[in-house]
């Protein structure tokens, strides 16, 4: 429920994957098969060779280096480019608006800190949650609605499913529209050492 471009990632993760795979299949190879591990060497070192034939060819007039050194250093400036505006680009789509509705009056918007107050103030009193938290994430025709509870230890998923389907509703009609919902139930070790709550 965010911006991350999924199908980018997994075809980035595939590519990854493939390629290491198929290093560390030539590795078992070399590892166990001599023949192939002396054509490995032979090939690196022709490859190696040739490479630096073509450096010493393309030289810049009056410099030590060459035209490849500084397309090979221009192509790792655009590759660091290209990484970084990918990490920026993961997540995101978060909003601080939940709602937005035009009438003849105006425009009126309803911010996701509305929502989170009254959820928490209607959780409040529930034994079974020791947290909640609220937030708005832009999605494909509209916004949608991210709800985390930390569970108290023994708490019951069912009865909490229960309570946020009423709360989900009931904020469908104060918004005067149905909008997507995710429900995280959540614990850990605030769960484990909170007090437990028993009824005499």
């Amino acid at each position: 429920m965010n911006g991350t471009h999924r199908g980018l990632n997994r075809t980035l993760l595939g590519v990854f994957g493939l390629a290491l795979i198929a290093a560390g299949g030539l590795a078992v190879l070399a590892g166990s098969s001599p023949a192939f591990a002396q054509g490995w060497t032979r090939t690196g070192t022709d490859l190696w060779a040739g490479i630096q034939t073509q450096l010493a060819a393309a030289k810049i007039p009056g410099q030590d280096i060459s035209w490849w050194s500084v397309a090979a250093a221009g192509l790792l400036m655009v590759i660091a480019i290209l990484l970084v505006c990918w990490i920026a680009s993961q997540g995101g789509g978060r909003t601080k608006e939940l709602a937005t509705g035009d009438d003849r009056a105006g425009t009126t918007t309803v911010e996701t800190a509305v929502a989170g107050q009254a959820i928490k103030a209607a959780l409040a009193d529930n034994k079974q949650v020791l947290s909640a938290a609220v937030q708005a994430w832009r999605l494909k025709g509209g916004n949608g609605l991210r709800i985390s509870l930390q569970a108290r230890k023994g708490a019951s998923p069912k009865e909490l499913m229960a309570v946020l389907g009423d709360l989900v509703d009931g904020l469908d009609v104060l918004l005067g529209e149905e909008i997507p919902v995710l429900i995280r139930i959540k614990s850990g070790t605030r769960s484990r050492f909170a007090r437990t709550e028993r009824v005499a």
